[in-house]
């Protein structure tokens, strides 16, 4: 039930999130300091919540920084290049590369994670998953008007979302933070300077100065100001849900969970959006969508040794050193099912962290 829960929490924010951002970034034409708010908001969430005594948070340590740095970095860069997407394209552009980031992410995991490369039916999802893209891509308006500069940053988002899928499982099996709220401190508290960084570099503080707050005849549009808070709200949540599902499942079933879900920000689009692709663009986006739905998960290599991660609750054994128990139900070397991250495997016991 964990499994599902974790699925179906991630699929919710995630699937929000991104039309979420687009309304705010029509209103508020500032990506990075959007991003930052978002960030600041869940911070305050985390420490406001502790202080009350209703979670737990693992304390900032310098050897916890370590391993994550490299993580948040690329975590900053997705965010910031899924944002200037956004600003540049139309959500099925955002979600069509979203969908090719499987393709390499198994290709990752096979080369670093120790996992077989995908058989007949993984080739044939991944096979769909690229025809269909390059269909849209034959349909999109923007290629026509803009040239191949309009995927200039969704191709970035695909390398670097790449990285982070991968990199993330890396990370989540080899710190051993305590609580579900552990990893989301970090990656939210780390990536604001980067973050800011960004803003500078795109001189939205300037921009933002001229004109809104020393703009008198400027007003905020109406319903601005609940998309910020909702916004604020489904980042908190997806901050949570993320790390949660990634704990739970392999770092491709993760990437194609990510995938499936944004069926939901195509439903959602059609209804509040205007600037969507045409008929065609969704035929083959929905074509992207299938593959991913029909990719079945590579088993770990018969060759490799199992991965391990430390027990999230810290136990010990009689000799006082931390127990160690299989990693998650899809990377155990048997797993072959149909729908990843979504059968727990009978050898998977794992404590789950606290809150």
């Amino acid at each position: 039930m964990s499994i599902v829960a974790s699925v179906v929490s991630y699929s919710l924010c995630s699937g929000s999130l991104v039309l979420m951002n687009k309304l705010i970034l029509h209103r508020l034409p500032y990506p990075s300091l959007v991003i930052t708010f978002q960030l600041v908001a869940a911070l305050s969430f985390i420490k406001t919540a502790e202080a009350g005594g209703f979670i737990q948070v693992d304390p900032l340590k310098w050897e916890y920084v370590v391993p994550y740095l490299y993580y948040i970095v690329a975590f900053a860069l997705a965010a910031y290049c899924n944002m200037r997407s956004l600003s540049v394209s139309n959500v099925e552009t955002v979600i069509v590369f979203r969908a090719l980031s499987p393709c390499v992410v198994a290709f990752l995991e096979a080369f670093y994670l120790g996992r077989e490369y995908p058989n007949k039916r993984g080739w044939a999802g991944i096979a769909l998953i690229v025809m269909g893209a390059y269909g849209y891509a034959s349909y999109d308006q923007e290629v026509k008007t803009q040239g191949l500069t309009a995927y200039f940053w969704p191709l970035c988002y695909l390398a670097v979302i790449s990285f982070v899928m991968t990199y993330g499982k890396k990370v989540i099996q080899s710190v051993d933070l305590k609580t579900q709220s552990g990893p989301v401190l970090y990656t939210n508290l780390l990536s604001i300077f980067p973050m800011l960084m960004f803003a500078s570099i795109d001189n939205e503080f300037s921009k933002f100065n001229t004109e809104i707050l020393a703009n008198k005849e400027y007003e905020i549009p109406e319903g601005t100001t609940a998309l910020m808070l909702m916004g604020c709200v489904v980042g908190i949540g997806i901050g949570y849900s993320s790390w949660w599902c990634r704990d739970q499942v392999s770092a491709t079933s993760f990437t194609i969970i990510g995938v499936m879900n944004k069926c939901l920000t195509i439903l959602m689009n059609f209804m509040v959006w205007s600037n969507h692709a045409r008929p065609a663009g969704i035929a083959c986006l929905l074509l992207c969508l299938a593959g991913g739905a029909i990719y079945q998960q590579a088993p770990m290599r018969t060759n490799t040794n199992k991965h391990y991660k430390l027990s999230p609750t810290g136990d010990r054994d009689d000799t006082g050193n931390h127990t160690q128990q299989p990693d998650a139900a899809l990377d155990i070397e048997a797993s072959n099912e149909d729908v990843p991250g979504t059968t727990e495997s009978k050898e998977h016991h794992r404590t789950p962290k606290t809150l």
